[in-house]
């Protein structure tokens, strides 16, 4: 990612503090589909600040990824920066897009997502945006459950579904997942079910199974694509990898290229027979 520095942004402030808290401020922009901030992926191929103004070009994988997702992430990142109280002109411009012009043209006449698209808009954002929340939180309740079972190997599948928040361990998982569930709405108490559907529905024991199975599949699918992006944007802007942090959740074996090794998210195939079987 290329830095840009000059001058100053407030009274105080220095501008290696209003970079710092630019990049912050898109630390919070996450890529819809992969559940990920865009400064982890390596998205964000520069930022420049100077004084009031703030400049940030993003890249993405290909030159054809969803046009949907590309401007809802820009559109975002230009939300966040404009929100710092410093910044008065904020700058956020789409590189190597087939529509990095119809994208950039909506973002610095803020037409907003109709207005930009038109009547290619198949789907409101918002309606975009809970589709995601939805398929985060079902990956997230997926790894916790699934790492219960390598941590009790002796626990029977279908009493997944009586596991509440207070029966996972305090660690990284777990907060991820009450994350994705406060941004559902759902109960963020000790006594909250572990296993339910978008709208905080249970299950009955014989269909915890299937729907252990169903949300391994959506947190596969989320995983699978971070790994293959992340690897599509290396090929296409070396160097990318500098600017790119290992995923901490559902790393695959290359990315530890980017870090030490962890211990994997994923249980052997055999294993998982042995548990749903």
């Amino acid at each position: 990612m290329v830095l840009a520095l000059r001058g100053t942004t407030a009274d105080t402030a220095t501008s290696a503090t209003a970079y710092t808290a630019a990049h912050a401020a898109l630390s919070t922009v996450f890529d819809p589909e992969l559940d990920e901030p865009i400064t982890d992926l390596g998205f964000v191929r520069s930022l420049a600040v100077d004084e009031a103004r703030v400049t940030v070009h993003l890249r993405l994988p290909t030159s054809f990824c969803s046009p949907n997702f590309a401007y809802l992430m820009a559109s975002d990142a230009k939300d966040a920066l404009t929100a710092l109280p410093w910044t008065e002109h904020v700058v956020v411009q789409l590189d190597d897009h087939h529509d990095s012009d119809l994208i950039n043209a909506g973002l610095a006449a803020d037409a907003g997502y109709r207005g930009t698209f038109r009547h290619e808009a198949e789907q409101d954002l918002d309606e975009l945006r809970e589709t995601f929340r939805r398929k985060a939180h079902t990956a997230a309740m997926e790894r916790c459950l699934t790492a219960l079972l390598r941590a009790q190997p002796d626990r029977q599948v279908d009493r997944l579904g009586e596991v509440t928040l207070g029966d996972l361990p305090d660690d990284e998982r777990t907060a991820a997942l009450r994350r994705r569930r406060a941004a559902l709405g759902l109960p963020d108490v000790r006594t909250a079910v572990v296993l339910v559907s978008h709208d905080g529905t249970t299950y009955a024991a014989a269909d915890v199974p299937l729907a252990l199975r169903r949300a391994r599949s959506t947190r596969v699918s989320i995983d699978g694509n971070a790994h293959f992006c992340r690897g599509l944007l290396r090929t296409r802007y070396p160097g990318s990898e500098q600017d790119q942090t290992e995923r901490p959740e559902g790393a695959e074996p290359a990315d530890a290229l980017l870090r030490p090794p962890t211990a994997p998210t994923f249980i052997p195939l055999t294993q998982l027979k042995e548990h749903l079987s």
